[in-house]
């Protein structure tokens, strides 16, 4: 019977990468749940196999192929005891850098202690065996799949990364009988670049977008070293409000991005260069589909959230862009053009939505005093205002590197107690105001601190239309969304506690009150006390203002019609001129 490689992804996964990285010096021990693996590899002349009876024996075998040749070797055993064998010689890897990957077979991590034949716990590993240890699963779908991509770039990389060392990959096995497949796939191989690597070559040919998580604020020669880049490849930077980058090439794409029946010119982005950390904006890492992803950080780790992931630079941002400058730059702006050019036609066909966080953002953001500080609480709050455009020189945060609603009125406590000079802005939702009420008795609290509330009396992004608790209707108030706590909107708890502990308390129930509120609000000088306004809204209307705002525009397929039937009308009554105008400015949006 002739024999290929096996029909078990995950192995195929690994064995495509191996060769992708170019790892081809493998040490293998006899066992039955390795099978499949070492199969697969005897049968590729891309392998240079060599046997070893005993474990420990197997394990010192590479210690000294690797010692010598100065490339990675595999290490290949069965389940039941066999890689306890490896532990004297990967601790010697461990201690003299020597690039091992011992992949140890199992059938499954779920099966340990149920008094299965041959299954040993191998989820944990002594600190000094292996840099790093992974578990890759046998794969049933798509989800699997770039699990198993992930992690074994991962454990590869690891083995080269600051100067190298063991690592462990514990891989199951179905014990499949098929080995008919004749081809590898073509599984994404993902390198590591260092300071002293080859770059790769950025073709002037591609649409160029830069993509900045939450981030630290960028200093001026950071900031001109990302708008150098920009200019020279046409490219543009994406930002939200905790970006930190206020460069001239930044593009606000949160509006347009979460247009549910609109296709961006930011849809079809061939290149992302991945700063920062993580994002709040779902919409648009949802919406956005690069065809390959260069991430950029210090951390060198892998972090694949685009899932075209094909470069980490392992190394100082500024370094990357300095790297990538030319002494003639090409100074394009069309990118940015029509960024700017899209966002002002989604932001013109807005519709006056009611009395919302949106309906404030939209209103507000303008007044916001220059130069002043906004901490928004996650996550309605973060979402309504990332729609719109702050002043240019105010800064902005949240906290979305755990996530949580806690901790927002006291993180803006510490800025303020930082940056007293500057007034401070805490813009979040009523849970997240009573999660963290404690901080506003605090002692250190200055009077540069304005706390916008807008409680809505539960938490409201649980009744979003688009969200899964929606389908409960109002059961959903009971245990989702904790409706009915803090005394149910009341207008005097809030009032009563600010005013206690030494705050000017403004309120609004409307559009009207809140203009009126806004103007003492907002004002720019220090008060003789800090503020906080609280403003009430009906979820009901958080709701539908959020739906109307991101199906602001009309989907493609009605444009499409509406143009149609409507082209030969405008022919006949229009000036020719003026026709040719309107036809080209709907071509941009198709």
């Amino acid at each position: 019977m002739n024999t290929y490689y096996t029909n078990e992804h995950a192995i195929l996964i690994i064995l495509s990468l191996l060769k992708k990285h170019g790892i081809r010096k493998v040490v293998v021990s006899p066992g039955a749940t390795n099978i499949t693996l070492v199969a697969s590899m005897q049968q590729d002349p891309f392998f240079e196999i060599y046997s070893s009876v005993d474990e420990r024996s197997a394990g010192y075998i590479a210690t000294g192929l690797a010692s010598e040749s100065g490339e990675p070797v595999v290490l290949s055993c069965t389940g039941a005891t066999a890689s306890r064998n490896y532990m004297p010689a990967l601790t010697e890897a461990y201690y003299r850098k020597l690039p091992i990957l011992a992949i140890t077979a199992t059938q499954g991590d779920e099966r340990s202690y149920h008094n299965i034949p041959q299954v040993i716990d191998r989820t944990t590993v002594p600190n000094d065996i292996a840099k790093l240890s992974v578990s890759i699963r046998a794969c049933k779908d798509e989800k699997d799949e770039w699990e198993a991509t992930i992690k074994a770039n991962k454990a590869i990389l690891e083995l080269t990364r600051n100067g190298g060392g063991p690592v462990h990959i514990n891989l199951a096995t179905t014990y499949s009988r098929d080995y008919s497949v004749k081809e590898l796939p073509d599984v994404r191989a993902i390198k590591r670049i260092t300071t002293s690597d080859k770059y790769p070559e950025i073709l002037s040919s591609k649409k160029i977008a830069i993509f900045i998580g939450s981030h630290k604020d960028f200093s001026e020669e950071e900031t001109n070293a990302i708008d150098s880049f920009c200019a020279t490849y046409n490219a543009v930077a994406l930002c939200d409000h905790t970006s930190g980058y206020k460069g001239k090439y930044a593009v606000h794409h949160a509006l347009v991005l979460s247009q549910q029946y609109y296709k961006s010119v930011l849809s079809q982005i061939d290149l992302l260069i991945h700063l920062g950390e993580i994002s709040g904006d779902y919409c648009t890492t949802d919406k956005l589909k690069p065809k390959e992803v260069w991430r950029v950080s210090p951390d060198g780790e892998l972090r694949d959230t685009f899932k075209t992931l094909q470069y980490i630079f392992q190394m100082q941002e500024i370094e990357f862009f300095q790297n990538y400058k030319k002494e003639e730059q090409i100074s394009k702006n069309t990118l940015l053009n029509e960024c700017n050019t899209e966002y002002e036609y989604v932001y013109n066909s807005l519709p006056d939505v009611d009395f919302s966080n949106i309906w404030i953002a939209k209103n507000c953001i303008s007044q916001i005093p220059e130069n002043s500080v906004v901490h928004f609480g996650i996550l309605n709050s973060l979402r309504s205002w990332n729609f719109f455009k702050l002043p240019e020189s105010v800064k902005s945060y949240c906290n979305v590197g755990g996530f949580g609603i806690d901790g927002a009125i006291s993180t803006i406590i510490g800025g303020a107690l930082a940056k007293p000079d500057k007034l401070h802005f805490a813009i979040l939702g009523d849970l997240a105001f009573f999660y963290d009420m404690n901080a506003l008795g605090n002692r250190h609290l200055l009077k540069n601190i304005r706390i916008l509330l807008i409680n809505n009396g539960k938490g409201t992004e649980f009744r979003n239309y688009n969200h899964p608790g929606a389908v409960f209707g109002e059961k959903a108030d009971d245990y989702i969304a904790a409706g009915g706590h803090y005394a149910c909107q009341s207008k005097t708890l809030v009032k009563n506690y600010a005013e206690a502990l030494g705050f000017k308390y403004l309120s609004a129930s409307d559009k009207p009150e809140l203009i009126e509120a806004s103007k003492i609000f907002f004002t720019e000088q220090v008060s003789d006390k800090p503020m906080l306004l609280e403003v009430f809204t009906e979820s009901k209307k958080e709701s539908d203002a959020l739906f109307s705002t991101r199906n602001a525009i009309t989907d493609n397929k009605t444009f499409i019609e509406l143009r149609q039937t409507g082209a030969s009308i405008a022919k006949s009554v229009l000036p020719k001129d003026s026709y040719n105008k309107i036809k080209n400015i709907a071509k941009k949006f198709l």
